[in-house]
């Protein structure tokens, strides 16, 4: 018996022990194959796991995405999550190639998955409160938002999260440094049955000009002479 000779539903149920990849080779074979890769309902779930994968042409995004990640624990992400200000030249220019890719891509997501229920974002350092906030507006259903490492966030995540999510009912902002701990309060406040996990977060020195961090210094040197 060919593969071609099994019905659409068996053909979706062997797709989808197939990564991105071998979906789309298999398709590549022939004209029914093709259409079942082009299936929304093969595409409720995406994981991504560097910024790269986003460009390539091997899925589909559509109404059926429920669940998406993009994981990325390279040791690049050390370069995309240092301070601007801390950046060389070189470290720049290579933020520079990839820094609005997974906005673009959550942007896109937006647009075409209304029906989002999870999110998962780690290492992703160029992230945006503002994308974070258009993702809430756009995707009512979302019930767990989780962020680890994405260095941009800042309490005005969380100010979206009290106004927008209302479905909401997991948050992670791990590792987040610009988020404080008043911002926490204040979706603990407002969002009471939200499950709120903030590990090391506030914790963590915020981003700061060099400046900024001077003046911090000597007001604690003055504190621990007193």
């Amino acid at each position: 018996m060919h593969i071609t000779q099994l019905n659409r539903e068996c053909l979706l149920h062997l797709f989808s022990f197939l990564d991105k990849n071998s979906r789309k080779n298999l398709a590549k074979t022939c004209h029914k194959l093709l259409e079942v890769f082009q299936d929304p309902l093969l595409w409720s779930l995406l994981n991504f796991h560097s910024p790269v994968e986003l460009k390539k042409d091997n899925f589909l995004l559509g109404p059926a995405l429920k669940h998406l990640s993009i994981c990325w624990y390279s040791e690049r992400v050390k370069v995309c999550n240092t301070e601007d200000w801390m950046k060389n030249s070189f470290q720049k220019d290579f933020c520079k190639r990839h820094e609005n890719t997974v906005s673009d891509f959550l942007l896109d997501v937006c647009n075409r998955c209304p029906n989002l229920l999870s999110l998962t974002l780690s290492g992703c350092g160029h992230v945006t409160d503002d994308c974070i906030l258009q993702l809430l507006k756009n995707c009512p259903n979302l019930k767990s938002l989780k962020l680890e490492n994405c260095v941009r966030i800042t309490d005005h995540t969380l100010q979206a999260v009290t106004l927008h999510g209302a479905s909401l009912q997991t948050l992670h902002v791990d590792f987040c440094r610009n988020v404080t701990q008043a911002g926490l309060e204040r979706v603990r406040e407002k969002c009471p049955s939200v499950m709120l996990r903030a590990e090391r977060s506030a914790t963590m020195i915020p981003d700061s000009k060099p400046e900024k961090k001077l003046v911090l210094e000597k007001a604690s040197r003055k504190s621990v002479q007193l």
